[in-house]
């Protein structure tokens, strides 16, 4: 006799199911964009009727939203990939490679990212970018945050939050502003975080923050 029950079988087939039906929007989306996009193409897609299709999502918003945390789980795997590559205590190759990433998040050029970034899709853009925010926040201080804490002090409260705000800004400005130097991203990130940038085991004296222009006036 077979180990598998049947509420288990049954319960694999559904989010095998389900799971084709947001694989299906995913390459939809992709390729023709959002707006573009009926429920009747998404059924074709995967070959199933619309009546099963509304069995799994009441609507196409919800299976829109269904993507939308398709692709922060990738972005979620990118991010475990580089935390588990950073090099303990080097914080500015954390820097460098935590800027990579967050480039390829922003820029990823396909037609649901460009549908995402216009006015007509300003509100899911939104709703995108906060979960965006708190599970990235949440990442970070449940793992790189606690390394951190074993080799540096902590200079700032409320560090969820901070990482909330400092991920939606960093993302919007890079947006506005495409061209901005990877150096000054890094800046951004390490004065908002009060980072002990030039102490770590790889750091040298190169790696120190540069001084900031009203220092250098102060002097």
């Amino acid at each position: 006799m077979s180990g598998v029950r049947p509420m288990d079988s049954e319960s694999s087939l559904h989010e095998a199911r389900r799971a084709s039906i947001v694989e299906a929007a995913r390459q939809l989306f992709e390729e023709q964009g959002l707006s573009r996009t009926s429920v009747q193409d998404i059924t074709n897609r995967v070959g199933v009727t619309r009546t099963l299709f509304y069995h799994y999502f009441p609507d196409k918003e919800a299976v829109t939203s269904a993507v939308l945390d398709d692709y922060i789980g990738d972005y979620l795997e990118a991010l475990h990939h580089w935390n588990a590559e950073r090099q303990r205590g080097n914080i500015e190759h954390a820097l460098e490679s935590v800027v990579r990433i967050l480039r390829l998040g922003v820029f990823e050029n396909d037609s649901f990212r460009r549908a995402l970034a216009s006015r007509e899709n300003s509100a899911l853009y939104l709703e995108f970018l906060n979960r965006v925010a708190d599970r990235t926040a949440t990442y970070i201080v449940e793992t790189t945050v606690r390394d951190y804490e074993t080799l540096h002090e902590i200079k700032i409260d409320h560090v969820y939050e901070t990482f909330y705000v400092l991920i939606i800004g960093i993302v919007g400005f890079v947006r506005r502003h495409p061209e901005v130097d990877d150096e000054v991203l890094k800046d951004l990130i390490a004065q908002t975080l009060h980072m002990d940038r030039g102490t770590g085991p790889h750091d040298g004296p190169e790696h120190k923050p540069r001084e900031s222009a009203s220092r250098k006036r102060a002097d």
